[in-house]
């Protein structure tokens, strides 16, 4: 019997298209770049549609933007993102600088998308990233077209430099007060009154921010139409052009590649130009203004009459964390004027004694030690203004006095500020305060605070209240007994907060009543109020308390999803979850 063999006809094997795509660029706009990037686009258009073994995935093109970053193109991002999304095999450019001409950028670029199986191919130098010297060649060039931005950035400075020398500006410049006429700047008269009250304010003694409440109450405006703020007013204050001249090159660009600019501070010439426009504010009361600078930059917070401040403001500094002290204080008694004050470490007062427990410091006491540094029966602030520089506060016990003329002593103090601020009345009150405590029905219970917590709205005392939930978990809040609308604040919380003022660990209602007399609420904030005079403030926020599901609740709501969740719809958020994969990429999850 003859043997038949049965001859299977192979199906050919249909090779996969590779998805390509171009990037172009230009860096300048202007009508003959614009010609230059359409050409480019439709270039590339062609050669990918003309072969046969390519797919068409898109041409990329950044507009007017400067190859030394990447930040700042959004094309080129897009494009990578779409590289991530798995959208391009291969990225055609027309050479390396149109792709970057920062090294950096480039390399790191390219051996990204050579990591995720994506190649960029370079025609001018003829380079494949994916081939074995691709990553050795581009070192090489791209560190020349590095060099080649910074030689044309070089070129763009000494043609800046020249129109200078001329007395041409480098461009029409934005100036509130002014607008381009040509090349002739002229005078907005609208805006000119408004530079005009910014300066007379200064003089007059305002500071920037009075100015900029000032123009807020009058509508005033920007020059480019939003708030007026106080930096903008300063900015005006030195600005030169306001008297009728030029001073070119305040600013210059010191790394082409980063781009930054920095202020001229004698590192490049600078150009006084005279008399190139009207002036708004005479020559000699802007050089006043620039004088009264200075001296309030002397001077510092005591030259803002608006802050209240004393000869010891900015003179005292804390030797732990180096911030100066500050005052505070409080009144003897409800009835009376008489305030007692203490100076406290800046970050003592806003963040407590854990950031910095450096000594505080009784003004009374202060007074009394620096009248002694001075040889003075008692203090002189006019004295201690002239000849003290500077106080540092060293341990428990010393002040460090540093002169105007060099010399440095230190003085001992010990603290009298339990004994001023705790006076017969202050006792008597907390007496009345403890016996209401004791005698509290749920002594047992919640009773710490009972008397402790006032309502910094109406100056009543808190009430605890408890609370149940539908767990059946218990709570106890806080609230005023006035009920006046002021925050409540939980039990937990104002021990906690008494914990982190105190810098201990546990919460001690004995530790809480040596030394602190009282907590005021209000909104949002508890100020605690210390025997020694001082305060010290903590913010804190009630979150509520959601009700847990019953079980049957529970059941009723997965029985609902098992029957809204069908195959249909798990399919159908298959494909939306795809589809956002590709058109964010890796960020597709934080996208909202």
């Amino acid at each position: 019997m003859a043997k038949i063999i049965k001859v299977e006809q192979k199906m050919p094997t249909i090779k996969a298209k590779k998805r390509v795509a171009a990037y172009a660029r230009i860096s300048m706009e202007s009508e003959r770049m614009h010609h230059s990037l359409s050409a480019q686009i439709s270039y590339y258009n062609a050669l990918i549609q003309k072969k046969p073994e390519w797919e068409f995935a898109g041409v990329y093109a950044d507009d007017g933007i400067s190859g030394t970053g990447i930040a700042k193109r959004t094309e080129f991002q897009r494009m990578l993102a779409d590289c991530e999304a798995g959208k391009i095999n291969i990225i055609l450019t027309k050479s390396i600088q149109r792709f970057a001409r920062n090294t950096v950028d480039l390399l790191e670029t390219v051996r990204h998308l050579k990591d995720i199986g994506v190649e960029v191919r370079f025609e001018k130098e003829n380079i494949n990233s994916m081939s074995g010297d691709g990553e050795l060649m581009l070192s090489i060039l791209a560190s020349f077209a590095q060099e080649e931005s910074r030689s044309i950035s070089e070129n763009v400075k000494w043609g800046t430099k020249k129109r200078f020398e001329q007395g041409i500006p480098n461009g029409h410049f934005q100036i509130y007060g002014y607008r381009w006429e040509g090349d002739h700047l002229v005078v907005e008269p609208k805006e000119a009154k408004i530079v005009k009250l910014i300066f007379d304010n200064f003089m007059n003694g305002l500071s920037a921010e009075s100015t900029e409440k000032q123009l807020e109450e009058m509508g005033v405006k920007s020059y480019k139409g939003v708030h007026f703020s106080n930096s903008s007013i300063r900015q005006i204050l030195s600005n030169v052009t306001y008297t009728g001249n030029l001073l070119f090159q305040k600013e210059y660009v010191s790394d082409p590649i980063t781009g930054k600019s920095k202020k001229n501070n004698g590192e490049m010439p600078q150009y006084w130009v005279e008399n190139t426009h009207e002036a708004i504010i005479p020559m000699e009361i802007f050089q006043a203004v620039q004088k009264e600078r200075q001296r309030r930059r002397e001077l510092g917070v005591l030259a803002n009459w608006s802050i209240n401040t004393s000869c010891f403001t900015s003179k005292i500094k804390c030797p732990i964390c180096g911030k100066s002290y500050r005052r505070s204080g409080k009144r003897q008694r409800k009835d009376s004027n008489e305030v007692y004050y203490i100076w406290i470490c800046r970050t003592k007062s806003e963040k407590g004694a854990k950031f910095c427990d450096a000594k505080s410091i009784p003004e009374k006491k202060l007074k009394a030690v620096c009248a002694e540094a001075l040889g003075l029966n008692e203090f002189d602030e006019t004295q201690f203004s002239e000849r003290v520089r500077q106080i540092t506060v060293i341990g428990d016990d010393t002040l460090e006095f540093y002169f105007t003329d060099g010399t440095v002593i230190q003085k001992k103090w010990k603290s009298t500020a339990k004994t001023d601020w705790w006076t017969e009345e202050r006792k008597k009150e907390w007496g009345e305060r403890h016996k209401n405590k004791f005698r509290n029905p749920n002594r047992a219970f919640y009773n710490e605070f009972t008397g402790f917590i006032k309502c910094g709205n109406c100056g009543e005392n808190y009430r605890s209240q408890g609370k149940t939930y539908a767990d059946g978990t218990k709570d106890r809040y806080w609230r005023c007994s006035e009920s006046c609308g002021n925050t409540a604040i939980k039990h937990s919380t104002v021990q906690a907060l008494v914990c982190d003022v105190l810098g201990i660990k546990k919460f001690s209602e004995e530790q809480m009543d040596a030394v602190i007399e009282k907590a005021v609420v209000s909104n949002g904030l508890v100020t605690f109020c210390f025997k020694d005079g001082h305060t010290e403030s903590r913010e804190y926020e009630e979150k509520k308390k959601g009700i847990p599901h019953t079980e049957e609740y529970k059941r009723y709501m997965s029985q609902v999803t098992k029957e809204r969740w069908t195959p249909e719809a798990r399919e159908e958020m298959s494909k939306r979850v795809k589809e956002l994969r590709k058109e964010r990429g890796k960020t597709w999850r934080k996208e909202k």
